[in-house]
């Protein structure tokens, strides 16, 4: 499953690595992650063409995108595109965030799951 890493680095930019959630054999047909601590989950959705300009995340979440294409930036204009299915795992809840634009025509329908902020989330980066 690709996984998007979205963190504030030690300059206070927020920045962007692409990696997965470590899955492992699960038995059967299955491979499954490590479970991991929440304090909850919420469900959103934006209407195709919309943005939202500079924010950081409330806290650390997940975002998992069901529908619809993105294209998030930080301040130093580097940018990755996030499509459905993929996971943002967003840490970057200091220094100037970034901003996102919904690409195509669909909505951005998405999962926020608020994350424990001591837990493993078994990251592998690229």
């Amino acid at each position: 499953m690709r996984c998007i890493r979205l963190w504030t680095d030690a300059e206070g930019i927020s920045r962007f690595e692409e990696g997965r959630i470590a899955l492992k054999d699960g038995g059967t047909v299955n491979f499954l992650s490590d479970k991991f601590s929440t304090k909850s989950i919420s469900f959103a959705e934006t209407k195709a063409g919309e943005s939202l300009q500079w924010h950081n995340a409330p806290a650390k979440q997940f975002v998992i995108t069901l529908r619809g294409t993105l294209d998030f930036w930080n301040k130093v204009d580097e940018h990755v595109v996030i499509t459905p299915g993929d996971i943002l795992l967003a840490e970057d809840v200091t220094g100037p965030g970034h901003s996102w634009k919904l690409i195509g025509d669909d909505p951005w329908r998405r999962a926020y799951v608020i994350l424990e902020t001591d837990g493993d989330l078994a990251f592998i980066k690229n």
